[in-house]
């Protein structure tokens, strides 16, 4: 059995973990194929939204049992070699040049929640439980912590970093770690909907719109403001902006919308 599924349904790839036995806990083997995938769809121009979720009672239970008992007979050299596989893995998610849904139920704990924290829009089951749980068994959540803290801010994290406690869904969406809490049955629908949102988004745009937010993150409030006019500027001048705004005048779907006839000929 793979540990990855990946169905395509016309624009949107819905990936999922596919260890259910193992609560889709991150073996290595699973991480390795969870950033081939994500590279894939990263240069897969049929692709426009991904969805991330679980195979059985839970979306990802964090790291594996195995996993951690070899940790803790390795070597100094052993384990940063392990841990940065694991932090690639995370920075490919995040870097993901495409709108990313992540859809949780039953645990999301550990490395689930970073995973959560990595994607752009997460909607959860009202009745799924999430933890940063790692502090309880003597390690900490540090390659997952650049995206929870991010996320959540730093005095959200630190409580639940230093605590480990589980918390519902009503506290995800409140300290902002989810966008969405759905009844169970509604989750897939509630889903779908954020997946037709970004369907009518520009695909180009999307992606800029992922690289300006990493570029606020990750410089100073002089160098950004700098940087925006340009950013604009280019966005304005290309093909997708032009479509765009010809589309809103010329009252037709642009190109980008699924299903859309082509745009009619100018001048």
């Amino acid at each position: 059995m793979a540990n990855v599924e990946l169905i395509r349904d016309g624009a949107v790839a819905r990936l999922w973990l596919n260890r259910p036995e193992q609560h889709n806990a991150l073996a290595a083997e699973l991480v390795a194929e969870l950033v081939a995938t994500f590279h894939a769809l990263a240069h897969d121009d049929a692709v426009r939204v991904v969805v991330l979720a679980g195979r059985g009672k839970s979306f990802c239970a964090g790291a594996d049992i195995t996993l951690m008992k070899t940790s803790a007979a390795a070597t100094f050299d052993e384990n940063l070699a392990e841990a940065r596989r694991l932090a690639g893995m995370f920075a490919t998610l995040a870097d993901l040049p495409k709108p990313v849904v992540a859809r949780l139920h039953g645990n999301v704990l550990g490395g689930g929640v970073g995973l959560t924290c990595a994607c752009d829009i997460a909607v959860a089951a009202d009745d799924a439980r999430f933890a940063l749980s790692e502090v309880r068994l003597g390690i900490l959540p540090a390659v997952i912590s650049p995206y929870v803290i991010r996320r959540l801010g730093d005095r959200a994290a630190r409580e639940l970093m230093l605590t480990g406690e589980r918390f519902a869904a009503a506290a995800a969406l409140r300290a902002g770690l989810i966008h969405r809490a759905v009844p169970a049955a509604d989750l897939d629908a509630a889903v779908d909907e954020r997946v037709e949102a970004l369907l009518a988004g520009a695909p180009r745009a999307q992606a800029r719109i992922k690289t300006l937010l990493e570029l606020y993150a990750d410089s100073g409030w002089d160098e950004y403001r700098t940087a925006v006019p340009r950013v604009l500027a280019e966005v304005r001048s290309g093909d997708e902006a032009k479509d765009g705004l010809a589309a809103f005048f010329e009252k037709r779907p642009p190109k980008w919308m699924p299903g859309s006839p082509p745009a009619p000929p100018r001048g």
